[in-house]
């Protein structure tokens, strides 16, 4: 990583010792080793040999000479929104800026409530129909959320609808849509044509003519469409195209560089805004694209135009202790369930295997055996959504806790994250010590996995601000514990 820090007429050119990059720096045309400071120094004449370091190891670069103003505060919220929860008041900021921009991007830093303040937004606006795209292990969460919220009905686009969902709208059954990236083309492409030789473009997708009854779409994650070259990036922008609100949610805005946020501004229509894509490649990305330049501008145009972002340290004095959430999930393993649910003697001779004497002795205590069972197989039901759930709190640089009790469910996550760190029954108290310790100072171990049991007192993982519990214990006693 090299480091540029404008100095007026010269920069000053920072970076780790590296051979390679040194001998690029003594090639540059001017340029002097300061003995003082212990850094390089180049003229401004030499901006072309410059930028060459960009392309070959990667430019951070501060603003040019020059006075950037602050950004200013978030406007008030001025009206009233019919909502059956209250907003904090750092969110009604931000909704109040929502309302004032239409196309926007809320960057709030995970578990500040984008949801919540996207769901208001759309709620003031009036902004109906209104599409929700999503990952996939968030869309019921989003039909609880609009429940939860408002009186408006949302439901989830399946094969069940696929070809009917706009009646629902025209009898005002559902106002709110949600469907994940993956299924954006079954619902709303009809045809793609892509010409021989060529790469794939917008305008070689016809879209079905139902994305016109939209109104306003929300982008959950949208970070996962910052490639411009993807059909899920190219689906959003085209569906996302002409729309009056577009609210784009992600507590990762800028997963390594500005070029990330290209993708971004043009599906909400602000890369205009912005000086247009050459413009912003050149000045904020350093033409390569690898580069990250003029920082302070950046931020001051992209919060005058369309964006903001809070962390939780700027908001404290308006959060609660804690903040809790249910997500809800879609099992995989639903004909196991319905079968030990409905007929405990067969599941267990089916699926367990057990003999007669086995399931006569189950069968003493059957409710309690019942309930055990039915948390053991929704427990490795939902893996696939908790997987999903945790990636999407690591792609955005957070640390969590996993909180499990099973066995066989730590043993498939380990199995997922195999340099995830873990504290367990069967873990030494050495290696328990040593998993705390990295977790706590290694800024590159995000997730832990805990058994309710072993790791549920006397631990100190203070490095994350999230726990996520897969499965709840016996007594509501050890959930607070941990």
């Amino acid at each position: 990583m090299i480091e540029l820090i404008d100095k007026g007429s010269y920069y000053e050119i920072g970076f780790s010792y590296n051979p390679k990059v040194l001998d690029a720096v003594k090639a540059i045309p001017g340029r002097r080793f300061n003995y003082n400071t212990k850094s390089w120094t180049a003229p401004k004449s030499s901006m072309d040999e410059i930028k060459q370091l960009v392309k070959q190891f990667g430019l951070v670069m501060e603003d040019d000479y020059q006075e950037v103003p602050e950004p200013e505060p978030l406007p008030e919220l001025t009206v009233e929104i019919p909502l059956k929860r209250e907003l904090f008041p750092y969110q009604k900021n931000g909704v109040a800026y929502a309302l004032e921009k239409k196309r926007l991007i809320i960057g709030d830093e995970p578990g500040l409530g984008k949801t919540g303040q996207a769901i208001a937004t759309i709620t003031a606006a009036d902004a109906f129909p209104c599409l929700v795209i999503c990952p996939s292990s968030l869309k019921i969460n989003w039909v609880r959320e609009w429940e939860l919220w408002t009186n408006y009905k949302a439901i989830v686009l399946d094969d069940k609808i696929k070809s009917s969902y706009v009646h629902y709208w025209n009898i005002q059954m559902a106002h709110v849509f949600v469907v994940n990236y993956e299924s954006l083309k079954k619902f709303f492409v009809a045809e793609v044509n892509i010409p021989k030789g060529q790469k794939l473009k917008l305008n070689h997708i016809s879209f079905r003519g139902e994305i016109q009854m939209f109104k306003s779409v929300i982008i959950d994650e949208s970070h996962r469409v910052k490639e411009t070259k993807t059909m899920q990036t190219k689906l959003t922008a085209g569906i996302c195209k002409g729309k009056e609100y577009v609210l784009a949610l992600t507590g990762t805005p800028v997963v390594n560089r500005p070029k990330d946020l290209i993708s971004q501004l043009g599906i909400i229509q602000r890369l205009k805004d912005m000086g247009g894509y050459s413009y912003f490649m050149e000045r904020y990305c350093g033409g390569s694209g690898k580069g990250a330049f003029n920082l302070k501008e950046l931020n001051y145009k992209l919060t005058s135009t369309c964006f903001f972002r809070r962390d939780k340290s700027s908001v404290l004095k308006d959060l609660p202790d804690k903040m809790r959430s249910i997500v809800l999930c879609e099992i995989t393993t639903k004909d196991e369930y319905k079968k030990a649910l409905e007929d405990l003697k067969g599941y267990m001779k089916e699926y367990r295997k057990c003999t007669y004497a086995q399931i006569q002795q189950s069968m003493k205590a059957e409710i309690m055996v019942r309930i055990g069972i039915l948390k053991n197989i929704s427990a490795r039901g939902k893996l696939n959504d908790v997987i999903d759930y945790v990636d999407n709190i690591i792609d955005e640089g957070q640390k969590i806790v996993v909180f499990v009790h099973l066995k066989e469910v730590a043993e498939k996550l380990m199995e997922h994250y195999p340099d995830a760190l873990s504290v367990r029954g069967g873990d030494s108290q050495d290696d328990r010590q040593r998993s705390v310790d990295a977790f706590q100072n290694d800024p590159e171990k995000r997730i832990i996995i805990c058994s309710i049991k072993a790791a549920g007192v006397g631990l100190t993982l203070t490095a994350s601000s999230r726990v996520a519990f897969v499965e709840l214990p016996w007594h509501a006693a050890d959930t607070n514990q941990c």
